[in-house]
């Protein structure tokens, strides 16, 4: 009888285990989510970021170890200095110490499926963070912004402001199109929902490209660095516009580009014009561009926000729960967000994404949506910094 009830014993422990352990759900066409080995309420997440030299990521990673550290969990927080291997080997050796989650910034979102398969093999959840990462199965989730949001706000901003309307050829204006890093995967979201807001008025005469560079590859930014955006719009002015050619708008697909064009606007353009020059992500010297009339706006994204999803959704893993779309509900977030199960595709199925909802910024509201919300304060020299 003893025996008996000791193999009863052990295999009620093997249910419970194997139950503790299951993997995220996903649909019938979405990646295959590792199952978590880590126990409910205490272990060690791995982050992994692309680099230090842009101020977005030094802000969301940490923001994500505060809201980890603050749930119990220890953090090994890892930056790659935008090199791809020096990321895989990071990322390497987060599997080696045996984290119980790994979430990630890919700098190239198609490099990581080798790595990747490492941690689906050691059972170790991954969270696609900001940017999708391509190529595998062994992402369970993805937690972001509308992307294709961010950019159809920048192009309807543009139109917005100059008051354009298809049915008045009256009056034309010139615009140039400064886009993001190939490798990563939102960039072309970025772009296409600015495009497509724009494009009509280009087809129509009424916003014109005199460098004609309209394609992604000819618009883009490798890394999004400044410089390189400086580089291009400087070459772009002295053949395009060095003759009298009013520029009217720069749309940059976010700050650190837009960083960049402004610098090249203000040394090279000898126009007397205020070009309107979109951004993105709300960095600090963009900010104080916009209250120096520098930059007219940028599209901001509560990183602290995209934090605290994260890290429910990573707990709820942990805790071998199954989200979907009631962890917005249970969770009781004070900001908009939707679950989203068709649009992201890694090339290896549909990945469910938590999607954020970001906001337009101007001098106009820039205090009342970035200071009074108490994700920036306002400096003494009269400039927003960020909290965190």
């Amino acid at each position: 009888m003893k025996k008996v009830l000791a193999i009863l014993l052990v295999i009620v422990l093997a249910f419970s285990l194997a139950a503790c352990n299951s993997a995220p759900a996903t649909n019938s066409a979405a990646p295959t989510a590792a199952a978590s080995k880590a126990p409910a309420t205490t272990g060690k997440i791995g982050i992994a970021m692309p680099t230090k030299s842009l101020e977005r990521w030094n802000r969301d990673g940490a923001f994500l170890q505060k809201q980890f550290e603050s749930k119990g969990y220890k953090v090994s927080l890892v930056y790659s200095n935008n090199n791809v291997t020096q990321q895989v080997n990071d990322i390497e050796n987060l599997i080696a110490d045996k984290v119980n989650l790994l979430v990630i910034v890919a700098i190239d979102g198609t490099s990581l499926s080798n790595v990747l398969k490492s941690a689906a093999d050691a059972k170790i959840p991954v969270i696609a963070y900001d940017r999708l990462i391509m190529n595998t199965n062994a992402v369970s989730y993805y937690v972001s912004f509308d992307n294709y949001t961010v950019g159809k706000l920048q192009g309807q901003f543009v139109v917005d402001t100059l008051g354009l309307k298809l049915d008045d050829k009256s009056k034309s204006y010139n615009i140039e199109l400064t886009a993001g890093d190939p490798a990563d995967n939102n960039a072309t979201f970025f772009y296409n929902g600015a495009y497509d807001v724009i494009k009509p008025y280009i087809e129509a005469g009424i916003l014109k490209v005199p460098s004609g560079q309209i394609k992604f590859q000819e618009c883009s930014t490798a890394q999004w660095l400044t410089d390189k955006a400086m580089n291009r719009m400087q070459n772009i002015l002295a053949s395009y516009y060095s003759k009298g050619t009013q520029l009217d708008v720069a749309l940059c697909s976010n700050d650190s580009t837009a960083l960049g064009v402004t610098k090249a606007i203000s040394s090279d353009y000898a126009g007397k014009n205020k070009v309107i020059i979109t951004g993105q992500d709300g960095d600090e010297a963009n900010l104080a561009n916009i209250i120096d009339g520098k930059q007219t706006m940028t599209v901001y994204k509560a990183v602290a926000n995209e934090a605290v999803v994260t890290v429910d959704l990573g707990l709820a893993i942990l805790k071998g729960e199954k989200p979907d779309g009631t962890l917005i509900s249970k969770s009781g977030w004070k900001f908009a967000c939707t679950y989203d199960t068709k649009t992201y595709n890694n090339n290896n199925g549909i990945v469910p994404s938590y999607l954020l909802v970001p906001t337009v910024v101007t001098k106009d509201n820039l205090k009342k949506e970035l200071v009074d919300t108490g994700y920036y304060t306002m400096g003494a020299n009269g400039y927003p910094k960020a909290v965190g």
